[in-house]
């Protein structure tokens, strides 16, 4: 599917793969903005700038491009819960006619990805995957512990969140990386806001530049100031470390609604009343931080607790 290709850009030496997701949840269209502009930044940048160079491949990818053309998270199932490798590999087994409209994008999104690799034939890839959110309040970024991911979840200038590869499934974190790829592979997420908020796409622009900085894919030089204290700003008064303490699955049929006024990184006890299902009202299980409480129609997480963890820098 030639449309999910936002755009490509190769640098004059060789150099990462590095491989953007915009619209992994097809009501996210930041993302993808945000990869349209910094392509066209790319295109122009070395006639404005004689001495810039760009080292590797830039790919900007649509996640789900179906869900993102009528503008809902996903159409059957969450794709961004759906990239798990034992159901993948199980995809090749079924007829056309079985899969659902989710199946049939995790089949091409993949063939995409394939046929880039095997076409650029990197040392290294780097998957950036942006998305928004539901709710306010702040950004940040989601690392599994290698240094080198989290090196460059630093980078970002955002708070860094631990521990969620190991409580939710079938992310593009646990999909795209060394496991299922031969070169040496990094994969991460970033948060750049609210669905709706304009600046979630100048900061969603400004992490693809802060990450292109730390792979060495473009000089710092050549970066203006203004794409880090834009996140340095923002998260100015957010911690730099937390870890997930626990996740709220929600059902359709649960009926859950979440209270109204909550925002990321806003401070909670434990006993707090956060929401309410079919079964009566919710409660913090834990003192901490909540993060991601659901503000829209659809999603498989209620909310999220982490909390701060300590640094020595």
């Amino acid at each position: 599917m030639k449309e999910r290709i936002i755009g490509r850009f190769d640098g004059e030496k060789k150099g990462p793969l590095f491989i953007c997701f915009g619209a992994m949840h097809g009501n996210e269209p930041a993302g993808v903005k945000a990869i349209e502009l910094v392509l066209k930044m790319l295109e122009v940048e070395p006639i404005t700038n004689p001495g810039f160079q760009y080292k590797g491949r830039f790919l900007g990818v649509i996640g789900n491009f179906q869900a993102y053309q009528k503008k809902v998270r996903f159409i059957d199932k969450d794709l961004n819960r759906s990239l798990e490798r034992d159901y993948i590999e199980a995809l090749d087994m079924k007829s056309p006619e079985s899969l659902d409209n989710e199946d049939k994008e995790i089949i091409d999104l993949i063939n995409t990805i394939e046929t880039e690799v095997e076409d650029y034939q990197p040392e290294k890839i780097v998957f950036l995957d942006l998305h928004t959110t539901s709710s306010y309040g702040g950004i940040f970024s989601l690392s599994d512990e290698n240094p080198e991911s989290l090196k460059i979840a630093y980078s970002l200038h955002a708070p860094v969140v631990l521990g969620f590869t190991k409580n939710i499934k079938g992310t593009t974190m646990h999909y795209f990386n060394k496991e299922n790829f031969q070169p040496d592979t990094i994969s991460l997420s970033f948060e750049s806001g609210q669905h709706e908020e304009k600046l979630s796409v100048n900061r969603a622009i400004s992490a693809i530049i802060n990450c292109l900085k730390e792979i060495g894919s473009v000089s710092e030089d050549h970066i203006e100031n203004f794409h880090e204290e834009i996140l340095i700003k923002y998260s100015r008064f957010l911690p730099k470390l937390t870890t997930l303490l626990f996740r709220h699955p929600v059902d359709p049929e649960d009926d859950f609604e979440m209270n109204p006024g909550f925002n990321n990184f806003q401070k909670i006890n434990k006993g707090d009343i956060l929401a309410r299902d079919k079964r009566g009202i919710i409660r913090a299980t834990a003192s901490g931080l909540i993060l991601m409480p659901l503000y829209q129609n659809k999603g498989e997480d209620g909310f999220f607790i982490v909390k701060e963890i300590e640094t020595t820098s």
